[in-house]
């Protein structure tokens, strides 16, 4: 079965890694409680490089460390024989490390310079280190010599020689003067790769003495200087123009070898005049445009970094000037040193596993491969009949306990080489789970989850997992299980939430870890903030509403335009908004709101955009002009992010309104030029605003001033009328021409008046400065043509309209005749009379006033002083009208007036008429009086208004039990002068309601209602209180309420557990006729309410007497039923439920004092 394990740093998790079909392979783990125990071979961790430069300023450090169990120890070889370091006392080697410190203070460098190897070694292996080649840096002085002075023609080449001397490693090389000024470069003068300056021709400014090349050496920070070179330029036989040719490489070819992963450097130089241009190309491959290849000094060097097999090939670089070009060809070979494919990897083996290690490796030419155990040639290392050797490959079969191991790969070519340490650990261990325990693991839904069961173990452990301890996990939808033992669930869902167990088990043990999943609801932004456009200085509300898992708090961040906000006291961050005040410019932007968990977030984004008044247009010009029309052009302001809707063209005139800007005109908000009309005789001058979605801007600055010529007026003034104010006139009035209108000097206005249907010429008068003219000795009201025309000094305006005005109105001659009154019942009349006609009117009819009075009562005999006459005007040209709310039963007098706009005319002659009888008010008051045992005396009054002949009375009552229930219905009539009645044969202790009402032969009146008990035997109220105020019953009352409390407790715990309690049910199946329902509202028992919506009898009270208040008492009869004329049965009871809603009496100064009254003190206290 195929194994293998790997561990990832990350999680402290071994993990397998798959070696071969028949082989298994185990690292060693990182974690520390693993590794105390755990034997293993030595691993090197940390060695100096191959090549080590050393200052001999310093100590030399040879870094060697390396871990294994037990610790290794170290020794080393120098130059291929063992280094005694305990012998040199100038070598320390570090407690617990391989690493050496030579101090080579007052010693000679050179004596420690060779090649040095480190070997670690336990009882389970022996590890090697590279081998490490030491050798001194150094910075030699430049050779002494004398540099001849160079003299040459100008235009010709020349190179300056550097040739430093060889230092380690090699210096680095640049051209300066003597005040250490660096000397300028450029495509004419040049330092090649080897340090020597070129000059592909030379110019007269090149003449100096000072050209010195430095070498700065980078171990010892040294710089050593060339002798100074004097180059003088000659002119006087100039060298002539010529083709470039090179100077560097010579030749047409050359060849250049370059190691993979180095840096490949070509250079080509030339000469020429004019001065050549270069450019580079390889052959077959077209331009240069990897991103691995760059162009240095002028493009006379070309860099390929990190350089391959496929870099190899010929590049060509071509010199070119006008006169010619010239071509070299380089040809690049690639060679590698050794590199890896496969790194032999540590094994970790059971006995009896087979295990194999590879070495694989690549090179040019093709490394030599060599295997070592322990740091021996696997050839003279013991025979082992389980291990066999294949090239780049060692095969371990079978291994059994005590073969552990530390193998060697070493591969090598010409130009270099590479070593690998691998061992082989044989180990039995039982498993071991790394996950800590009880981990807990928490995933947004639909998202995939990762539950780790990272173990150790020799054989590698077998990983198994069950859910909520009873399931088993298998491979498969919607789980997986990975080699490394991780449990996999791709889309997590609330479902998967729960306790997992992984088991780990081998050969030689079992070993258990319980995990637990917990799958979360995502964060989600319901309301996301919206696009934005805000005015400066106004506030910028962005709302962020997010919907997240309840046990996850999220943290809101808003950002603007990727970064964070502002810090400005402007900005206030809110949990679901963010606000900002006081708006600017500089506001602008993307708003980005991050609604953040521990497990997830979410974002939404929406711009601000900080709108503005449009800056006013500028640069207003006029062309086309003429008499009659301009065109104004402008050019539109800053918008401020809110598009222009439209211009507005104002204008000013300077000859009549000076100061005072009209508008004019508009244009579309895309326009620049508007074409405008314009009046004469006016001096223009125009500005322009633009609108935009925030308001309008400024004005812009005025235009130049425009002055038309005068004309005769193209209009005449509006709104003519003519209307009298007075008999015998006519007022002809009318809205004035402003300057602006007037379109000249002079303006006058014409007025012309004829009399309608009337042969007559038009009268005409001449008139200026005014906006009326008064006609008089004009007949009364009669209808005339009117014309009113405008003139200047240039001639008149068109022909005026005709208007229809009237002359003044009088007051009406005559009266209404005919005049007849119908009563349709006793508080409505209808009244008809004969229009007057219209010569009478005398003016425009504007409709009849109808005055009437109420006499007196048909049963009184003297006349009502009191009463007010009642007008009702009727418009228009009407001959009836109806008189409503007339009083029954009553004389009234009537007359009628016809009205124009003048006023009123003469009365018709009075007219009388009676109204019938209709139905009494309510009885003035009811009281009663002397309450009894069995008997109550009620008394009452006529009522207010009879209306008609009082017939007499009519008293329904019923009593009221304690359950507030009605009893039947009892009715007794009187006769009108019957005011008083003793009831007889009730039962004592006993509420009773009254209904009182008086009657006429139309039928009854209003109820008036009162309610009172008869008296109480001396033992009931007495006994009442006792039970109020008495131990048991108080007890009684508190373990009832206890009782409830302990019910609604077990009612409320019942529910939290989401059982149901029925109590309703319970209470519905089995109700105690004893006991009234309580009333939502206020808590109180009772079906006996005092007020529409239900209220109890509470807090009433009983006179001395036995009556009640009337103000506690003031209900309608009609509101104790269902329809409003409180209606009987047949059988005599009242139809309804008693609701207890009083009328208020209208008879005041019968109320007494009020005593308690026990039953509604009983049913106040229940």
């Amino acid at each position: 079965m195929d194994r293998n394990r790997k561990w990832v740093p990350g999680f402290a998790a071994v993990l397998l890694t798959l070696l071969s079909h028949t082989t298994s392979a185990l690292e060693v783990p990182l974690d520390p409680k693993v590794l105390e125990g755990l034997p293993q071979p030595p691993t090197i961790t940390l060695q100096s490089p191959k090549d080590y430069i050393f200052d001999p300023r310093e100590n030399i450090v040879i870094h060697c460390e390396a871990k294994g169990k037990p610790h290794p120890s170290f020794s080393w070889t120098r130059n291929g024989t063992h280094f005694d370091v305990e012998k040199d006392s100038k070598v320390l080697m570090k407690p617990g490390s391989g690493t050496l410190v030579i101090d080579i203070s007052g010693e000679k460098a050179e004596a420690y310079e060779g090649t040095y190897q480190c070997t670690a070694h336990n009882e389970h292996g022996t590890a090697v280190s590279n081998n490490i080649v030491i050798r001194q840096s150094r910075s030699p002085l430049w050779s002494k010599e004398r540099n001849e002075a160079i003299v040459v023609q100008m235009g010709v080449s020349l190179v300056l020689q550097c040739r430093p001397p060889a230092g380690l490693p090699p210096p680095v090389i640049f051209w300066m003067d003597n005040n250490f000024q660096r000397l300028p470069l450029d495509k004419r003068v040049s330092q090649a790769l080897n340090g020597d300056l070129y000059f592909s021709n030379v110019l007269p400014e090149d003449t100096r003495n000072d050209y010195i090349c430095y070498a700065r050496f980078p171990h010892t920070q040294t710089i050593q200087q060339k002798q100074p070179i004097s180059v003088t330029v000659l002119d006087n036989s100039p060298d002539g123009e010529r083709r470039p040719s090179f100077m560097t490489p010579l030749g047409i070819t050359s060849t250049k070898m370059v190691l993979r992963g180095e840096t490949l450097e070509l250079e080509c130089i030339a000469d020429g005049l004019p001065t050549p241009e270069i450019s580079w190309q390889k052959d077959g491959g077209g331009e240069l445009q990897s991103s691995r290849m760059s162009f240095y000094n002028f493009k006379k060097t070309l860099k390929v970094s990190d350089v391959n097999e496929a870099d190899a090939g010929d590049y060509r670089c071509t010199a070119t000037n006008k006169l010619g070009t010239a071509q070299h060809i380089i040809k690049v070979a690639v060679k590698a040193a050794p590199f890896w494919v496969s790194a032999p990897r540590n094994l970790i083996l059971a006995p009896n596993e087979t295990g194999i290690l590879t070495c694989r490796v690549n090179g040019e030419p093709k490394p030599k491969i060599t295997w070592f155990v322990n740091g021996v040639p696997i050839e003279n290392a013991p025979e082992d009949h389980s291990r066999k050797v294949d090239d780049d490959t060692v095969i371990l079969s079978y291994v059994q306990t005590g073969s552990s191991a530390v193998y060697q790969c070493n591969a090598s070519n010409e130009f270099g080489y590479l070593l690998a340490n691998a061992f082989v650990n044989v180990l039995a261990e039982a498993p071991r789970v790394l996950t800590p325990p009880n981990r807990v693991y928490q995933v947004i839904t639909n998202n995939p989850a990762l539950l780790h069961c990272a173990s150790f173990g020799s054989p590698i452990p077998t990983i198994t997992w069950f859910k909520d301890s009873q399931t088993s996990v298998k491979n498969g939808d919607p789980y997986v299980i990975h080699e490394n033992g991780t449990l996999e669930i791709h889309v997590a869902q609330p479902l998967h939430s729960g306790k997992y167990t992984c088991i780990a088990s081998n050969n030689l043990g079992i070993k258990e870890n319980h995990v637990y999943l917990e799958v979360k609801e995502p964060t989600r932004i319901l309301k996301q903030p919206e696009y934005k456009d805000v005015q400066r200085g106004m506030s910028a509300v962005f709302v962020c509403k997010v919907k997240h898992d309840p046990s996850l708090i999220p943290t809101v961040i808003w950002l603007k335009d990727n970064g964070e906000l502002p810090d400005d006291e402007r900005f206030d961050v809110d949990m679901d908004s963010l606000t900002i005040r006081d708006v600017t410019d500089e506001d602008e932007g993307t708003y980005t709101c991050i609604q953040n968990t521990t497990l997830d977030q979410d974002s939404a984004s929406a711009m601000l955009t900080v709108v503005g008044n449009p800056d006013p247009p500028t640069d207003l010009e006029l062309t086309d002009q003429t008499e009659r029309s301009v065109q104004l052009t402008w050019t539109p302001g800053d918008e401020h992010n809110s598009p222009t809707q439209k211009f507005l063209i104002q204008y000013e005139d300077l000859l009549h309104q000076p100061g005072v800007w009209v508008n004019l005109t508009d244009a579309p908000g895309t326009s620049t030029t508007v074409q405008l009309s314009l009046s004469p005789y006016v001096y223009y001058s125009f500005r322009v605003l633009a609108l935009n979605g925030v308001g309008y801007s400024q004005p812009s600055q005025p235009s130049s001033q425009y002055r038309t010529n005068p004309s005769a007026p193209d209009e005449n003034p509006s709104d003519v009328q003519g209307v009298g104010t007075k008999p015998g006139n006519l007022v002809i009035s009318w809205t004035p021409l402003t300057g602006f209108l007037a379109n000249g000097p002079g303006l006058e206005y014409k007025v012309q008046w004829r009399q309608k249907d009337v042969d007559e010429d038009w009268s005409s008068k001449t008139v200026a400065n005014v906006s009326q003219f008064v006609v008089s000795g004009t007949p009364t009201y009669v209808p005339y043509e009117i014309k009113v025309q405008a003139l200047n000094d240039y001639g008149s305006g068109p022909e005026p309209e005709v208007v229809i005005g009237y002359s003044g109105e009088d007051l009406p001659l005559s009266a209404p005749d005919s005049v007849q009154v119908m009563v349709h019942n006793s508080t409505l009349a209808e009244v008809h009379w004969e229009p007057v006609s219209f010569q009478s009117v005398r003016g425009k009819l504007q409709g009849y006033k109808v005055y009437f009075r109420r006499i007196r009562g048909l049963h009184e005999t003297e006349e009502d002083t009191e009463q007010q006459e009642q007008v009702l005007t009727f418009s228009g040209n009407r001959s009836e009208g109806r008189l409503p709310g007339l009083q029954p039963y009553s004389l009234y007098n009537l007359t009628i007036r016809v009205l124009n706009i003048k006023g009123e005319g003469p009365p018709s002659p009075s007219k009388k008429f009676e109204t019938p009888e209709g139905v009494p008010g309510p009885p003035s008051f009811l009281n009663v009086v002397n309450p009894g045992l069995d008997s109550l005396t009620l008394e009452w009054g006529p009522p207010m208004n009879n209306n008609g002949r009082l017939a007499g009375y009519t008293l329904k009552y019923q009593p009221v039990n304690n359950t507030n229930e009605l009893g039947p219905v009892k009715v007794i009539n009187f006769l009108a002068n019957e005011t008083t009645i003793t009831l007889s044969n009730l039962n004592s202790s006993m509420l009773y309601k009254f209904y009182m009402s008086a009657k006429t032969i139309k039928g009854s009146g209003p109820i008036i209602t009162e309610e009172a008990f008869t008296a109480m035997d001396t033992t009931v109220p007495s006994r009442q209180v006792d039970i109020a105020t008495q131990g048991w019953f108080i007890g009684l009352m508190c373990a009832i309420a206890l009782l409830i409390l302990v019910l609604l407790i077990v009612c409320f715990i019942k529910r939290n557990k989401g059982g149901k309690y029925p109590v309703k049910e319970k209470e519905d199946a089995h109700q105690d006729p004893e006991i009234q329902p309580m009333k939502e509202d206020d808590g109180t028992f009772g079906e006996y309410s005092d007020t529409e919506d239900h209220k109890p009898l509470k807090g009433s009270r009983t006179p001395s007497n036995g009556t009640v208040r009337r103000d506690e008492s003031d209900d309608s009869l009609v509101d104790y039923g269902e329809g409003g004329d409180g209606q009987f049965n047949e059988d005599g009871s009242f139809i309804g439920q008693y609701s207890g809603k009083k009328e208020k009496d209208t008879h005041e100064g019968n109320e007494s004092s009020e005593a308690p009254s026990p039953v509604n003190a009983m049913n106040s206290f229940v």
